[in-house]
């Protein structure tokens, strides 16, 4: 049994405020520790339930965050940037059974602890075929093309109602409740740890790989907070604009769809400038 873990930092526990999880401040240092923790909890659960591989796929802005030596040795990590399927890189070779979506977060334009969709400010909101989307609901549309399920999600308790809509049977565990985007009800590392092996070792009897699931065709639609932005990412072929701060596009496969928007969101960042986005 091959696990793939997805691991992405402002659902971490202990995480509430930007300086948390940008890299190269203090506080981000500090925080590195528990988001490993976390990530290493859910190794050993899998491994714990009977897992033959884990690998983990660094999720986070640079994608260079987890601490690698302190990861348990049974364990593999692909870090850094510039996959083809960003968060979910890994799933696309056809020998993971089950993936696993810890430090996860709600989507943009929405309540939970930092959230966002890709761009932390630019974009708010994303819909997926009509339906509001988080990063969470967008890849687990991407993985079920590979035919693998997601098993388990961690991060706020909003992060985990909102698994429920797109992973109903995965585990999911709250390790802090919302408050704000910026403030939450966190629990201890100890205990985190505690709750996140477990849940892993229990969804391991869901990791089953199924049939590739054809969903589509898949329309997202992405609203911005500048009507600059918008303009600027009707530069990627497909995308239209449909209001003064919208775009959307169509895809057959979701495959396409998260590479499309991958590019949108690396064409409306550049188009950012200081202060004023």
């Amino acid at each position: 049994m091959k696990i793939l873990i997805s691991a992405d930092m402002e659902g971490a526990t202990g995480v509430t405020w930007p300086a948390d999880v940008l890299p190269g401040t203090p506080q981000w240092e500090r925080c590195r520790s528990m988001f490993t923790s976390d990530v290493n909890a859910a190794v050993l659960g899998f491994f714990d339930g009977g897992a033959d591989e884990v690998l983990i796929n660094e999720a986070h802005w640079t994608m260079r965050n987890l601490l690698l030596e302190r990861l348990d040795e049974r364990a593999q990590m692909l870090t850094g940037k510039h996959k083809s399927l960003s968060m979910v890189e890994g799933v696309q070779h056809g020998d993971v059974d089950g993936i696993a979506f810890v430090g996860y977060h709600t989507g943009a334009g929405t309540a939970g602890v930092l959230a966002h969709t890709y761009l932390a400010n630019s974009i708010t909101g994303v819909w997926l075929n009509g339906t509001r989307a988080s990063e969470g609901l967008l890849n687990a549309h991407v993985v079920a093309e590979y035919g693998v399920p997601v098993v388990l999600v961690t991060g706020d308790d909003l992060t985990c109602a909102d698994a429920e809509g797109y992973a109903p049977a995965a585990r999911k565990v709250a390790v802090k409740d919302h408050v704000s985007r910026y403030a939450a009800v966190c629990r201890t590392p100890a205990r985190t740890a505690g709750d996140i092996r477990a849940a892993a070792k229990e969804a391991c009897a869901l990791a089953r790989r199924a049939a590739p699931l054809d969903g589509g065709p898949f329309t997202v639609e992405i609203e911005f907070d500048a009507e600059h932005l918008a303009d600027a990412a009707t530069v990627v072929p497909g995308v239209e604009r449909t209001g003064e701060r919208r775009v959307s596009y169509t895809e057959v496969t979701m495959y396409q769809g998260i590479r499309t928007f991958k590019a949108v969101t690396t064409v409306a960042s550049s188009a950012v400038e200081e202060q004023y986005g």
